[in-house]
């Protein structure tokens, strides 16, 4: 008897894959965007949709379950991390006040990710919440190469920067749904 999980599929002629590649919302029929906006605001999609996707179906405890100790990462955890990034980059194109923490002190969205079904939905509630507005204030600048912010950030690195954050997590949230249920990524 071991403590790993059995690898899962729904795809026999696929057995190492997240699913199925039919049943994948990531591929879609047709051509890629034109234009070099669409294709990052495509990638970036894609990315926080994968996120989702690793957090599907899962439990409260599942979802709050750390890794490898001392790491107080969790698939929770990264929900509410990235929550907390999406602010932090309307803070860095205002010229304003900073937004306050979501979640408080350093670390505070990995250490408080706690398995109650209250933090879940208030993780989603929050993600959700930030990627609009996170959205909606690029959106007023459609110039890639504008500047912006205190520290005179351009959108392009902005979004660039945004993919990188959601690739890199996506990467962890493989290993930890692995660890979870034995479900790998594609």
């Amino acid at each position: 008897m071991t403590d790993e999980p059995a690898r899962w599929t729904r795809a026999t002629v696929y057995p190492d894959m997240w699913l199925d590649p039919a049943d994948d919302p990531r591929n879609r029929e047709g051509t890629s965007p034109d234009g070099e906006l669409p294709t990052l605001q495509d990638f970036l999609a894609d990315y926080r949709l994968t996120l989702r996707l690793k957090c599907e179906g899962l439990d409260p405890e599942q979802l709050a379950r750390r890794s490898v100790p001392p790491s107080t990462m969790s698939l929770l955890g990264l929900l509410r991390h990235l929550a907390e990034a999406e602010r932090d980059w309307r803070n860095w194109i205002s010229d304003g006040d900073p937004l306050p923490k979501l979640y408080g002190a350093r670390d505070a969205d990995f250490d408080g990710a706690v398995a109650e079904q209250r933090v879940v939905d208030e993780a989603y509630e929050n993600l959700e919440r930030e990627h609009a507005a996170t959205d909606a204030a690029l959106a007023a600048h459609p110039d890639l190469g504008v500047r912006l912010g205190k520290d005179a950030i351009s959108v392009r690195e902005l979004l660039v920067h945004r993919i990188e954050e959601y690739a890199r997590h996506c990467g962890h949230a493989d290993l930890l749904r692995e660890c979870v249920d034995g479900r790998v990524g594609q």
